[in-house]
């Protein structure tokens, strides 16, 4: 039964990490000031925080959109021995595009109230319209990324030989409880190669490689073995970076392990810091969240509207 909390679960994932590095400011948002403002009866400030959260950027709409059609069409295939086209995707991929931008052209009054419901575009939002030249380029990468996709040595495994794979659910959220911390874990796809006795976790990256994919996947590898009782050696990781075509696999060690779980422990610590009370998670003051000294970055963020305001 889902329970009214006055502060919100501490929890650790990749993203939240990702957050708290570009800036502190935008954590305290992110986690901790929206919290309860989906309840109708929540205070305004929490409710227009809650709001600016749901705001989405171009590049973040397409690769969601892009992830929701990838696991789509490996849905159709698995239960319905059916692979979808290009153009099928392409065509499903514009239309939720399209829905976007005219929920956040159309509806935004729906939003204000149903933020979770209806979708708003960030540039919609604060601009009033959208940059068009972005828009018109993730568009352009539409066929590029699903070409890239069908033709992907993961898709390409799983629909050339199904029967020695032996799948796990797709993009479900996951966790585990490292040091009493509760670890989110959300793999794109996982599978078991039968025919090489391998452990298989697959990411679709719709941008450029970075530094820190890497370290993402050893994440999903040590969930592995602490679940399924995997070994580190038994394991293959992959990233297939979908606008590109490039296709990158990694087989971890151990010492992959321990670096990755040393740094999740130190971004851990840095998160503590920022609670009053450890059992509660009650956060400090939004003051005591210091805001990123690269001011560019303010200009792109969801919450500028309320941090940058004369008052806050």
């Amino acid at each position: 039964m889902f329970e009214v909390k006055a502060f919100p679960e501490f929890s650790w994932s990749f993203s939240r990490h990702k957050t708290l590095m570009t800036c502190a400011r935008k954590y305290a948002y992110e986690y901790y000031a929206g919290h309860n403002g989906w309840l109708y009866d929540a205070d305004e400030a929490a409710r227009h925080v809650y709001r600016l959260k749901k705001l989405k950027n171009v590049p973040i709409a397409f690769g969601q959109i892009v992830h929701e059609l990838a696991e789509r069409a490996l849905r159709m295939f698995l239960n319905h021995g059916y692979v979808m086209t290009e153009a099928e995707l392409v065509g499903e991929a514009r239309k939720m595009l399209n829905q976007a931008y005219l929920d956040s052209r159309d509806r935004k009054q729906q939003w204000l109230q149903k933020p979770a419901r209806f979708h708003m575009l960030y540039d919609m939002y604060y601009e009033g319209e959208l940059n068009r030249m972005e828009a018109e380029e993730y568009r352009r990468r539409l066929p590029i990324v699903f070409q890239n996709f069908l033709a992907s040595k993961s898709f390409g495994d799983i629909t050339g030989r199904p029967q020695t794979m032996q799948f796990q659910q797709a993009e479900e959220f996951r966790f585990m409880t490292v040091d009493g911390v509760k670890i989110f874990v959300v793999m794109d796809l996982l599978y078991r190669d039968l025919e090489t006795d391998k452990w298989v976790i697959v990411d679709w990256k719709t941008g450029k490689e970075a530094e820190d994919d890497r370290s993402q996947l050893a994440l999903y590898a040590y969930y592995l073995m602490q679940k399924y009782d995997a070994r580190v050696e038994d394991i293959q990781i992959r990233n297939e970076y979908v606008l590109t075509g490039v296709q990158k696999s990694y087989t971890l060690s151990e010492g992959d392990i321990t670096l990755m779980l040393e740094k999740m422990k130190q971004s851990v610590h840095m998160m503590r810091r920022y609670q009053l009370d450890i059992l509660s998670n009650e956060p400090a003051e939004l003051d005591d969240f210091p805001r990123t000294s690269y001011e560019q970055r303010c200009q792109m963020c969801n919450y500028k509207e309320v941090c940058l305001a004369p008052s806050s």
